[in-house]
């Protein structure tokens, strides 16, 4: 089978399409390289050892959709393209909705004119909001506390209804925790583009003393350190989890959330005490003010996903450390 994988030069789109491919399975990559830059597909082919099939597709302009189905038989869609950042959807939100939103759309248009009725859909832990407690299950109701997050929300429930109205269709939902880490080859990571909207980047940072002193938002959280706490998951493992899904959604139809995290919750301080140890480097940090909007616990529960998908997350933290360091420190000299 051809699988379409949307934003497959990303973080986690790059990282998913190399366990795809070794795998056995045939990809076509699309991507509007915003977020990412074409020497990604070196790097994948670099990693599987075969060349790979990437077209830059703008999935806001529906056409250049249809060309892609037109031109390739598609069974399946990895639909990882879209805005990411928090932080920038708060300032910015009519374009996260604009471009969230119509992408999907888009997409969902196209694969119901070609009969491709099967769909990984990337969502985020952010659809759990702020007040549910952890660890956060599939059946918890929703309410996402940002523009990005509710990005995230109303696609999940266009999804569900566009699956309930057509009974053919299969979608699995895909709820990221905190994905770090990076293949260990170090031909892949994420790449460095501005401002980090994640904690390992910060922390890679002020490890190559490029920046004075890491901020840690917050030490008198109610926790066994006073730090936020959350559920990291090393990138390979996330990428398993769509390969997974991807053959769920082979059997069964409907549409179906799912966890993906490793259910342990580590705190920012123990990160960084974590990575000081395995790596040999030390991380100068500065206890600050709260950053509002934190979540203060933030721990999967991932017993859908071990059950009905057969998947566990088996990288340990320190995996996730090495790895990040690794892929880090090989492109130092990359500018984007």
């Amino acid at each position: 089978m051809t699988i379409l994988v949307t934003g497959g030069l990303g973080f986690i789109g790059s990282h998913t399409v190399v366990d795809l491919i070794e795998q056995g399975n045939s990809c076509i990559i699309i991507d509007n390289l915003s977020k990412s830059t074409i020497d990604v597909v070196a790097r994948i082919e670099e990693v599987v050892q075969k060349k790979i099939t990437f077209i830059q597709v703008e999935m806001l302009e529906q056409k250049a959709l249809r060309d892609v189905f037109t031109t390739y038989n598609i069974s399946s869609v990895i639909h990882f393209a879209g805005y990411k950042s928090v932080s920038e959807s708060i300032k910015k939100p009519l374009l996260y909705y604009q471009n969230n939103l119509i992408s999907t759309l888009n997409l969902l248009e196209v694969m119901n004119e070609f009969n491709v009725k099967k769909l990984v859909f990337s969502s985020s832990a952010t659809v759990y909001g702020d007040f549910n407690q952890p660890p956060m299950k599939e059946t918890y109701t929703l309410q996402a506390p940002n523009p990005y997050g509710r990005t995230k929300l109303i696609l999940e429930e266009i999804l569900c209804d566009f699956a309930t109205t057509n009974n053919d269709w299969s979608i699995a939902l895909m709820r990221y925790f905190n994905p770090i880490g990076a293949h260990k080859s170090g031909l892949l990571g994420e790449l460095p583009f501005g401002v980090p909207n994640n904690l390992m980047p910060h922390v890679l940072k002020a490890a190559s003393s490029e920046t004075n002193k890491l901020q840690v938002f917050g030490g008198d959280y109610d926790t066994e350190d006073g730090s936020c706490i959350r559920d990291f998951i090393h990138i390979m493992d996330l990428a398993n989890g769509h390969v997974k899904a991807l053959n769920y959604i082979e059997k069964n139809l409907g549409c179906e959330a799912f966890n993906l995290g490793t259910g342990i919750g580590y705190s920012v301080l123990n990160l960084i005490h974590t990575f000081e140890k395995v790596t040999g480097e030390k991380i100068p940090y500065e206890i600050v003010d709260r950053r509002e909007g934190d979540i203060v616990v933030s721990v999967a529960d991932v017993k859908k996903a071990e059950t009905i998908l057969e998947w566990k997350a088996k990288y340990r933290l320190e995996d996730m450390c090495k790895d990040s360091w690794r892929w880090y420190q090989a492109i130092k000299e990359y500018t984007v």
